[in-house]
């Protein structure tokens, strides 16, 4: 499981829908990079995930927990049924209202609570399944098709971001004692950004947060470690991804990285960044850097 990082070339990624680019880069502080990402095209899947543990440990953890996901959904998504606007696969006759993507939501909580098993179980084989074992963040997406709806999952303070209209938007929520703290309105002695409240594969059990949202032409969608969104400001993360066009996914992920680094993260980087075209991306529309020029009211 000592797979290279990163998992998935260094190439623009086609999904169902959108381009994908990403990047990684150990940073300037560590002698490691525990982090990895996986675009995979053939089931609309991009994710990432933060290892922790150790060097060698982490980097175990974070190929880990991604290539058992994307083993786990080869086997079983082939059995969802499709899903499309209007859609519901097996609906309840007697129910009010379903969500039409919530046979994907739940094969992905099983998706994680299988990767999680693994990691645990070997763990547990070398005596750490006391929760100070290896274990990983994981968040990503999954977009099966152009029109189906777009399902998230996360574990831990990696982040999936979105910009819409100019303005980006964190869709996940960190799964922090620092977060937790905030939301208790604590304003003081808050406790440190990085404790987590549960990673994939420290414990025997992990509670995905999974959720379903709408894709809408010119989206740009982003994954990031806490190495980005932990030293960069958010205005700045903004401007780059305002800028994304067809020709620039993978210069967006290059900058990003270069802030990162300018800011002295102490943390490996990872990003994705997917530029969201349901017109089977039509060059013409995407790479109309005029009609996706953000102006913004001050």
């Amino acid at each position: 499981m000592t797979t290279p990082i990163p998992l998935s070339p260094l190439r623009i990624h086609r999904l169902p829908g959108m381009l994908v680019a990403g990047a990684t880069d150990t940073g300037t502080v560590r002698s490691s990079n525990e982090d990895n990402y996986l675009l995979n095209e053939a089931l609309g899947l991009a994710m990432l995930a933060d290892g922790m543990g150790g060097h060698a440990a982490g980097e175990v953890a974070s190929a880990g927990v991604l290539t058992e996901m994307l083993g786990y959904l080869t086997d079983h998504a082939p059995g969802l049924p499709a899903i499309g606007p209007g859609l519901q696969e097996e609906a309840d006759p007697d129910a009010t209202w379903s969500d039409p993507a919530a046979g994907a939501m739940r094969l992905l909580h099983a998706a994680v609570n299988h990767a999680n098993q693994r990691l645990y179980a070997q763990n547990c084989a070398r005596n750490r399944g006391d929760g100070g074992g290896m274990g990983a963040t994981l968040t990503g997406f999954w977009h099966p098709s152009a029109t189906a709806p777009m399902v998230s999952f996360h574990v831990g303070d990696s982040r999936l971001y979105r910009l819409r209209g100019c303005v980006l938007e964190q869709l996940t929520r960190d799964q922090t004692l620092y977060q937790q703290a905030l939301e208790a309105g604590m304003l003081d002695r808050l406790p440190a950004r990085n404790l987590l409240l549960q990673a994939v594969g420290p414990a025997a059990t992990v509670t995905a947060e999974v959720r379903s949202h709408m894709v809408l032409e010119g989206d740009v969608l982003m994954l990031c470690s806490d190495g980005l969104h932990g030293s960069v400001p958010h205005s700045e993360i903004e401007e780059v991804l305002a800028q994304v066009t067809i020709d620039t996914l993978e210069q967006a992920c290059e900058r990003l990285v270069e802030l990162a680094r300018a800011y002295q993260g102490r943390d490996n980087i990872t990003v994705a960044v997917a530029l969201c075209s349901l017109n089977e991306i039509q060059s013409t529309l995407v790479n109309d850097k005029a009609s996706r020029k953000c102006t913004k009211v001050e």
